[in-house]
């Protein structure tokens, strides 16, 4: 008698440990996507398909919760359950590239009668904390669980300007498991979204707090983005700086070295110094202390603080305390921005193609394109963060190469230059270029171009006529993308002439 209770006891004491684990794997899917991202050197087009996969998990509201990248410029996407062979066709829902994450809905609900949802774990994880990895990556269909620790906590850069919460583990994470969770007790810590090939088992995640303040901005129906500083700062550390600001010992902060706005009406002035964030002071090193073990940028508490886009904020100027409710930005009117999951434009003229510069552009061509736009001082790198000032909407480049045809002999390739003029007249954006192509007048056509590149000079009648030749011996459709139709045909209406 004794040994079957003590048997039933063990039965009992098994299943409540596996049968969490099973759930946790019934709440990981697979993610199946064909993707055709932007071909920056052919504009007029996109990339061939190629499939990708990665992982995800269910959440609250039979979603499922994503890394963007493993998404984004999808045509198609499909989700696996675990020990299932039936993929099932999703969508898109939420999409913020600036801090990966995603959200996807299926077209049949009843994928998740039998597949819980997982909920977010509270807070932030302590170092040395024991975190397992869930999700699919390459080399194997079967599901995959890794085990590591929390190794690092930290405020940090992820895309377009956008910063946050990061948490750095040791687990083996391989491509496949972005988009996969990590869990403890049950529960989200964060989602895997990059790791490190040349390191040895070092990824990251993103905290379950980044996910929370993602699915409270999507409530409304759309991603707008975080509230950010866009000064630039520096630490006050410096025993000489310190003096020259007049700054009380035991006072910490950071410096504005240069604020992100001249107006005599913003807030923060050179030399100003931010001590206090809310109530929270700041150290010298412009961190503030989240836990007994952890210290964060102060810009990591901006979610507490803000209300209405504004801030509280104690500052240091000329010797003397001062208190603001300071007006945050989520995306200023950036001159070079990102696509953000959409397509770059363009337009053919003769042999060469024109697009807008971007920040995907910028990424893309990597450090050895860098290298060559600061060697031949391309406004590309140099006016990367610059803000549209009325006159300049965009900055229109051309394209990787010039298509072959005798009207350019003599003439390098110009490769993603910077069109400034057209025949004197200054450039607002690729539709002002096309109209002003479209009105050009005399025997030639002249294109200056920013830097240490070739002015181009063209016979202009010429160019208008090689131009349908040259789109039907490169075997391209459209001449131009959709939005610029009006613009190259004036007030003329026509057919479907863009992408």
């Amino acid at each position: 008698m004794f040994h079957r209770i003590m048997l039933s006891v063990a039965v009992i004491f098994v299943l409540a440990t596996v049968a969490p684990s099973a759930e946790l794997r019934n709440s990981v899917v697979k993610i199946h996507s064909s993707q055709r991202p932007p071909d920056f050197l052919r504009p007029w087009t996109k990339t061939p398909a190629r499939k990708t996969s990665g992982s995800g998990v269910i959440i609250d509201g039979r979603r499922i919760l994503t890394n963007a990248h493993v998404v984004q410029y999808s045509s198609r996407l499909l989700v696996q359950g675990y020990q299932s062979t039936q993929r099932i066709p999703a969508r898109v829902i939420a999409f913020a590239p600036d801090i990966d994450l995603a959200l996807l809905e299926l077209e049949e609900n009843s994928f998740f009668d039998e597949r819980p949802a997982l909920s977010l774990a509270e807070g932030i994880p302590k170092l040395k904390e024991t975190v397992n990895v869930y999700g699919y990556p390459i080399g194997g269909d079967q599901l995959s669980i890794t085990e590591g620790i929390v190794s690092r906590i930290e405020f940090a850069p992820y895309f377009d300007l956008t910063s946050g919460l990061r948490i750095q583990i040791d687990a083996a994470l391989n491509p496949g498991n972005s988009g996969g969770p990590a869990i403890t007790d049950g529960k989200i810590v964060g989602l895997v979204f990059s790791g490190i090939p040349s390191a040895e088992n070092i990824g990251y995640l993103i905290p379950s707090e980044e996910i929370r303040l993602f699915l409270a901005d999507i409530q409304d129906g759309q991603y707008d983005g975080k509230y950010k500083f866009f000064d630039e700062m520096q630490t006050v550390r410096n025993p000489a700086l310190r003096k020259r600001l007049q700054l009380p010992e035991e006072t910490g902060g950071v410096l504005i070295r240069k604020p992100f706005r001249e107006e005599d009406n913003y807030p923060l002035k050179q030399w100003d110094v931010i001590t206090r964030i809310g109530d929270v002071d700041l150290d010298p090193e412009g961190n503030v202390q989240v836990n007994d073990n952890l210290r964060l940028s102060f810009q990591y508490l901006i979610p507490q603080f803000e209300k209405n886009g504004n801030v509280p904020l104690t500052i240091f100027r000329d010797g003397k305390e001062l208190k603001l409710d300071f007006p945050l930005l989520i995306e200023p009117q950036w001159l070079i921005r990102p696509l953000k999951g959409t397509y770059p434009r363009h337009f053919i003229f003769g042999p060469i193609v024109f697009s807008v510069g971007t920040q995907d552009l910028i990424r893309a061509v990597g450090p050895r394109g860098a290298a060559l736009f600061s060697r031949l001082r391309n406004p590309l790198l140099s006016r990367r963060f610059d803000q549209l000032d009325g006159d300049e909407e965009e900055l229109v480049v051309t394209g990787a190469r010039m298509f072959p045809h005798p009207i350019h002999e003599g003439y390098d390739s110009q490769t993603f230059s910077v069109v400034t003029h057209i025949n004197d007249k200054k450039i607002k954006s690729l539709a002002h270029m096309v109209k002003l192509i479209r009105e050009a007048q005399g025997e030639f056509i002249t294109f200056k171009l920013a830097g240490d590149y070739e002015t181009l000079v063209f016979p202009r009648e010429e160019m208008f006529e090689i131009t349908e030749a040259i789109l039907e011996d490169e075997g391209i459709r459209y001449q131009f993308s959709k939005d610029l139709e009006a613009a190259w045909n004036g007030a003329e209406s026509s057919t479907n002439s863009g992408q």
